[in-house]
């Protein structure tokens, strides 16, 4: 009777749960630098992208202060087990190498053969020196503006296009009101009072979300785009009638006289944007109008804008106020890192599963379009062709491997 008992509560223990083992596993090592660019306070990791990657088996060197731009602390990133080192060579040891802005000079130098590096490119303002330097370290190199999804959308431009457009009305409301000496006026509308104006000028992803967040405040819209079929698309995601037209300079020049904001948003592939918008056009606005020129990291699309910082972001012309940031998303350095952050986490835990970068890259149709090195040869035509940069397809290099 006794035996009978102890069959039966040995019988109900648990068994041990054993994990599947993926053959094709691969550990990496990733290292990311603090940023030392101007105006780019975004960090390419948040500490609970980084506690995930170390709980599947990967190491993470973080240099000091690397999210503190961000608000995330050091102690943050190493209780979700970063190593926190404080020197910039024991992070461009590791096999990989993770940055918002592309490695400058002295940062390239620091770069090991046969690295990964995982970054922007920032194609207006590179250099063929660049990369000559990646071809001469045998680099593996991906760029944020070239990585694509499932769907085939650009997820990282597309994230930070909606960063931008959704905050370019945020700032807008800033210079209108008293505070920044504007004219005291509330960007939307209240019952009783006629609402702002608010012009957008283009129809892609950052104008459709200015376009969502000033209907949403109540303001007045009326949308520029020479495409019948990004106009008709942003109507659609937008849910709702908004006013729209190509570019008509009569009925551009009325817009503008009426307009209290203008968002000019503009985006053409990657080249420089026209200049829509001359200064006879801009001289003919309301004094105290706020315009923000998303594309002037692309030449900008008035002709009176010109480049500013964070620290003096305006410049005003013929009574006209004139934000001309680059790099909007950096303003809201923790919200535009979370969402970098959330998309190359499953890019890398794609990698690991797949045995590593070239096997993910051999694999993986979306990635491989991302690469624009590879083990030093230039793969992507666009930059090969401005950048007089020899040119190699990817899929003839890989067939050969």
């Amino acid at each position: 009777m006794q035996k009978d008992k102890i069959t039966s509560s040995i019988g109900i223990l648990p068994k041990e749960e054993m994990l599947e083992l993926k053959p094709n596993f691969k550990k990496l090592q990733i290292g990311i630098p603090k940023e030392t660019s101007f105006q780019e306070n975004r960090v390419s990791l948040t500490p609970e992208s980084v506690a995930l990657l170390v709980n599947n088996g990967h190491k993470i060197i973080f240099e000091t202060g690397a999210g503190n731009a961000s608000s995330f602390s050091d102690e943050e990133y190493s209780k979700n087990g970063a190593v926190i080192v404080y020197s910039k060579d024991e992070v461009y040891k590791c096999d990989m190498i993770i940055k918002i802005e592309p490695p400058t000079k002295s940062e390239l130098n620091l770069m090991q053969f046969n690295q990964v590096l995982i970054s922007a490119v920032q194609l207006n303002t590179q250099s063929n020196e660049f990369f000559k330097i990646l071809n001469k370290k045998n680099i593996t190199a991906l760029g944020f503006e070239f990585i694509r999804d499932g769907q085939g959308k650009l997820p990282i431009v597309r994230s930070m296009s909606e960063i931008a457009g959704n905050t370019s009305l945020l700032i807008a409301a800033e210079y209108l009101s008293n505070v920044n000496k504007g004219k005291g006026m509330m960007l939307g509308g209240i019952t009783g009072q006629l609402p702002t104006n608010v012009v957008v000028i283009g129809a892609g992803t950052v104008g459709q979300y200015a376009c969502r967040t000033a209907l949403g405040l109540g303001a007045s819209v009326i949308v520029f785009d020479n495409s019948l079929s990004k106009l008709k698309r942003l109507q659609d995601n937008i849910n709702q009638r908004v006013s729209t037209s190509s570019f008509q300079p009569n009925i551009l020049i009325k817009a503008l006289k009426r307009a209290d904001v203008v968002v000019s948003a503009v985006q053409i592939g990657n080249g420089k944007v026209p200049q829509i918008v001359s200064e006879e056009m801009v001289m003919e606005m309301k004094n105290g109008t706020v315009v923000i020129d998303v594309s002037i990291d692309k030449g900008g699309s008035f002709e009176t804008s010109e480049i500013t910082s964070h620290n003096a972001p305006i410049l005003t012309k013929h009574g006209v106020i004139h934000y001309c940031v680059p790099n909007i998303p950096s303003r809201v350095s923790r919200t535009a890192s979370i969402s970098i952050s959330n998309i190359l986490t499953n890019i890398l835990i794609s990698i690991a599963e797949d045995g590593g970068v070239e096997k993910s890259i051999r694999k993986n149709e979306s990635l491989r379009d991302g690469v624009y090195m590879f083990n030093g040869y230039m793969t992507n035509e666009l930059l090969s062709t401005k950048f007089d940069f020899q040119y190699k397809d990817l899929n003839l290099i890989m067939s050969a491997i």
